[in-house]
């Protein structure tokens, strides 16, 4: 602390003042004994002789502000940082603080003795000085120095405990809200839930199995976009799914297998997404906007358009769509992304479950190897499949509605085309599609340049000026591939702010390479163009005659099976390292039935067994999961090769040996079945210098120990660990082993436990405001293995305290800090 005095009058000379004033030695010695304690290190005799100086201006008697900018101190990257200084005078006072030297912060109350701001990323220690200020009503000032040093962001909260009870836990010195919750009213006319499963007019309520999500800003008023808003925006989530028996009075119901209209069209309009406008009180609580202009659901029923190589082709025509161009909403929306100029990107999953195939319906087609029936096996619609919910059965009261019938795949129709039946709806899903969440009147567009499959997410690399953006994309079974798409055009900045949205999208999304994934045993991987006329992808190839580019598209899993991609435990969420540019996957599980002590590879290493409860159920394969990561070479998005290693492997600490816990995991961080996955934003400290990456969990392998949780890394880089060999061990006592790239160990300061959430729930979406200190958290599902007569949760009715009835619903809630510091830091 350094303290320096101002007299604001200055045109006096004191050599020539005739009085007897005090001298300057006597005025020292009268304030050394009630301002010692004051100053410090600072010799009294120097502090009261700076302001007897200044004090004794042409005979003014006026003593200048005793200030204090109190010790100094430290902190680190994201904590709030309070500024407490003291002022005292016998005459009435203002006050003031500012910066004097170190990266510039915002100093909120600034005027007042105590101010606070938020601690800058740093890379290294480094100081930061600023300056109190006091003046009195006669222009009489002392201003008093302090140094804070920042230094790097560190996971600034205990670890948590696991936990097995109907409730969201978060770490001491945080808080939680329920934000949105499955069937809250949107628009002002919807009538107010009543969990009973009497409820209807799901179009305008909130849906079920909330899942991906991002945060888009609102200007304070209107529809205007505002990247910087942290009190007003759009939180657009997918609704992945149903708990199917808890829509219902007493679960669902049908007739001689014959689905009831109503409960049919409740379950497909409890899919999709939403928009909904949420808002920050002055007190901080967050609520969303019932009745705004800007809520809204994307259902099944939702009419969309197909862009790109695939629009129009013969592969989407259909009885509602004979020109292959127009569609009916989307449907498992399960990861996300987004783009930079303002869009939402939601990504078709397990769509394939939806739909009905007849038995006999292969000989209709053509026979076991009818390219048709090669597709469809491929992506899991087998003939004699039923239909996950059964709304192919439904018989409507409008007999001209195809809403239900569409679930049918069946080749039933006279036209060979498919344009009298629905034998190509399934080609009508599995896209990743594009929504305006400001925009209410834009149909969703399906971009099917970036391939069809069963899309987890879609997250976007960097987007630099002059060079072409891409898109890493997960297929989400076991044994599938990891893709990614470059555009075809260089980023131009000035499209960020482009009017027409989804114009934009046109050029970046329609045309461009779909690349898919080989990673090979030295750490090195490429990506595999798939480009129709390049063999294997001809009309030549045995397995699978590819016609065009469409084609290519539309059976991208086919055409990674050509070209000898990497099969992959369950590829899942993307995410970027916003400061490194290094892409991180998850792969969830897998087990031995799919790949067996035989079928590892460096990339899937793993092959043990995690037994589960009292009795120890066998679970064999890899069970708990990893997450891999990739370099670009030459850290360019535009890269067709990249290194790679193997970042984390999740584990039960507790009675896992070295070949299975490689990450050294230990009570505080240990998990299992990473899904989730997403990095802080680039625009506050989470998301700056060494980024934090969330890790959400989708488990049933721990789960007798713990619920699905949520866990805060500090990641490294790729390379920093080593390779690797792994003694793997089969259900016969065989072993084998596997040589394999893993990074650095994780220890409790890189890796912690966040959150546990309620029983039965998944952990999936995430997302913050632009300045780190509101975290949105999706919780799926709680209470699935229920019933009405025996609820597993009754989440979220218990997060307020106590114990309830209610049947459980999937919800967003809110975390904040305490003291309003970046969450996680």
């Amino acid at each position: 602390m350094t303290d320096v005095v101002r007299d604001g009058y200055t045109d006096g000379v004191v050599d020539c003042n005739p009085t007897d004033n005090p001298t300057l030695e006597s005025i020292a010695a009268e304030r050394y004994s009630r301002r010692q304690t004051l100053f410090g290190g600072i010799s009294a005799i120097a502090a009261a002789s700076f302001g007897g100086l200044l004090l004794t201006a042409c005979g003014s008697d006026n003593e200048a502000p005793v200030v204090n900018a109190g010790t100094n101190g430290t902190s680190s990257s994201g904590k709030l940082v309070t500024l407490a200084g003291t002022a005292t005078d016998k005459d009435p006072l203002t006050v003031s603080w500012t910066q004097v030297s170190g990266p510039a912060v915002t100093l909120t109350n600034a005027n007042t003795n105590t101010a606070t701001f938020l601690a800058p990323s740093v890379s290294a220690a480094t100081p930061l000085v600023f300056e109190f200020k006091a003046t009195d009503d006669r222009n009489k000032s002392t201003m008093s120095q302090t140094t804070v040093t920042i230094n790097p962001a560190v996971l600034g909260f205990n670890a948590l405990a696991k936990s097995l009870d109907d409730v969201v836990k978060v770490p001491e010195g945080y808080s939680v809200s329920v934000l949105y919750r499955l069937g809250d009213p949107l628009t002002a006319a919807a009538p107010a839930f009543a969990n009973d499963g009497t409820d209807s007019g799901f179009n305008a309520r909130g849906g079920d199995h909330h899942d991906g999500m991002h945060y888009f800003g609102l200007a304070a008023t209107g529809a205007t976009r505002d990247d910087t808003s942290n009190t007003r925006g759009l939180l657009v989530m997918n609704h992945e799914n149903i708990t199917q028996v808890y829509l219902h009075p007493n679960g669902p119901t049908s007739t001689g297998g014959v689905r009831p209209e109503g409960e049919a069209l409740k379950e497909m309009e409890a899919h999709g997404v939403a928009v909904v406008e949420v808002t920050r009180a002055a007190s901080g609580a967050w609520s969303y906007v019932q009745g705004s202009a800007l809520n809204r659901r994307v259902t099944p029923l939702t009419p969309s358009v197909f862009n790109g190589p695939v629009r129009g082709n013969a592969l989407l025509r259909t009885r509602f769509s004979p020109a292959g161009t127009d569609g009916r909403g989307t449907i498992n929306n399960c990861a996300n992304g987004f783009t930079a100029w303002g869009s939402y990107l939601t990504c078709e999953e397990n769509w394939a479950g939806y739909f009905r195939r007849a038995t006999g319906d292969n000989a209709v087609r053509g026979g076991a190897t009818a390219k048709a029936v090669v597709a469809l096996n491929r992506y899991g619609i087998s003939e004699g499949a039923g239909g996950s919910y059964g709304w192919a059965s439904v018989v409507p009261a409008d007999a001209s509605s195809t809403i239900y019938t569409r679930w049918n795949a069946s080749a039933t129709g006279a036209a060979a085309d498919g344009t009298a039946d629905f034998r190509n709806e399934p080609n009508q899903f599995g896209w990743v599609v594009e929504i305006d969440p400001y925009d209410p009147t834009k149909a969703p567009r399906k971009r099917t340049a970036l391939g069809r499959f069963g899309h987890e997410g879609c997250w976007p690399s960097a987007f630099v000026a002059g060079r072409k953006p891409a898109f890493y994309m997960g297929d989400d079974s076991r044994g599938e591939y990891l893709y990614k798409f470059i555009s075809a055009q260089p980023w131009a900045a000035a499209d960020a702010t482009a009017a027409d949205r989804l114009a934009v999208g046109d050029k970046y999304l329609d045309a461009g390479t779909l690349h898919v994934a080989k990673f090979n045993a030295d750490g090195t991987g490429q990506w595999v163009p798939l480009v129709f006329g390049t063999a294997p992808l001809t009309a030549a190839n045995a397995a699978y005659p590819f016609a065009d580019q469409a084609d290519v598209l539309t059976n991208a899993r086919l055409a990674a099976d050509a070209v000898g991609a990497t099969k992959m435990d369950r590829p899942e969420w993307t995410a970027i390292n916003p400061v490194t540019g290094e892409m991180y996957l998850t792969l969830t599980n897998n087990s031995a039935a799919v790949r067996p002590l035989t079928g590892t590879d460096a990339a899937n290493p793993r092959h043990y067994n995690d037994p589960r409860g009292a009795t120890n159920t066998a679970q064999r394969g890899n069970p708990n999961g990893h997450i891999v990561r990739l370099r670009e070479t030459g850290d360019s998005s535009e890269a067709t090769s990249f290194g790679w290693d193997i970042y984390l492997f999740g584990a039960d600490s507790a009675d896992s040996d070295a070949n299975v816990n490689i990450s050294g995991l230990d009570a505080s961080n240990d998990f299992s079945s990473p899904d989730g996955l997403w990095f802080g934003r680039p625009s506050n400290a989470s998301g700056q210098v060494n980024p934090l990456l969330w890790i959400q969990t989708d488990d049933g392998a721990l789960t007798d120990r713990t619920n699905n949780q949520m866990l805060v890394a500090i990641p490294g880089k790729v390379a920093d660990g080593g390779a690797r060999t792994i003694t793997n061990v089969g259900a016969d006592g065989t072993t084998r082993t596997q040589a394999t790239i893993v990074g650095k160990p994780a220890s409790t300061a890189t890796l912690k436990r966040f959150l546990v959430g309620p029983k039965g729930c998944e952990l999936t979406g995430i997302d913050t405001t632009p300045d780190g200190r509101t975290l949105f958290v999706n919780i799926q599902h709680p209470g699935e293995e229920g019933s009405i007569a025996t609820l597993q949760s009754n989440w979220p009715a218990t997060q307020a305290g106590g114990t309830s009835t209610a049947r459980p619903r999937s919800a967003t809630i809110v975390i904040t800090k305490n003291d309003g510091g970046v969450v996680g830091l």
